[in-house]
């Protein structure tokens, strides 16, 4: 999904950082863009649950019809519809690719997936929507494994300052990991209180 606006300015306006650029940017100027950004603003219900949703969709980069379909899916899950919208999202392949430190960003990460370096096992899969399910094994591909951005992230490079998520067992040295199981909603590092979201589209 090709984005027109910056980043920097677009993770302002959300109020989340989306890239590491990003982050350094909050440090110094920690409001909303425009000559209007430090100003006071009256935020409605409506508002309040369109922003959250548009920061959910911002954190994976996905359009609003592929929310749509993931939220469709979740409310066909048992229990809380927020938390299932979450873990649908979360099981994208470039999600996890990023998740695995074998991309920096979101964006870095579907480059990747939609250029086909990526597989799964075993087959070169190139849609960065593919839904990955427990036991799969994701892999860079081996015509791939020299090109820079995986020789960073053979190196650590990519994964920063924490560890892998528990649902998944990474091996960096390999450029590969493996789904263990579905990710638990306070395992996910995504700022979203996805309430609001549910509430946006059962409006």
């Amino acid at each position: 999904m090709n984005q027109s606006r910056p980043k920097v300015k677009k993770s302002r306006a959300l109020g989340i950082a989306l890239t590491p650029k990003a982050v350094r940017y909050f440090e110094t100027r920690p409001y909303p863009p425009g000559e209007h950004g430090r100003g006071r603003k009256q935020n409605s219900d409506y508002k309040t649950r369109l922003l959250e949703k548009q920061r959910l969709r911002a954190q994976y980069d996905i359009s609003e019809r592929q929310m749509l379909r993931a939220y469709d899916r979740a409310r066909k899950v048992q229990g809380k519809t927020g938390e299932a919208l979450i873990v649908e999202l979360e099981r994208r392949l470039d999600a996890l690719v990023m998740r695995a430190g074998l991309a920096r960003t979101i964006y870095q990460s579907r480059q990747m997936v939609v250029h086909g370096h990526i597989e799964v096992n075993g087959r070169k899969v190139d849609k960065p929507s593919f839904r990955v399910r427990p036991e799969d094994v994701v892999q860079v591909r081996e015509r791939s494994r020299e090109k820079t951005p995986f020789v960073v992230a053979r190196e650590g490079g990519w994964a920063g300052e924490g560890e892998s998520p528990r649902y998944l067992q990474v091996n960096l040295a390999a450029l590969a990991f493996r789904l263990d199981r579905e990710p638990n909603r306070p395992e996910i590092p995504v700022i979203c209180d996805e309430q609001l979201v549910v509430e946006f589209y059962a409006r």
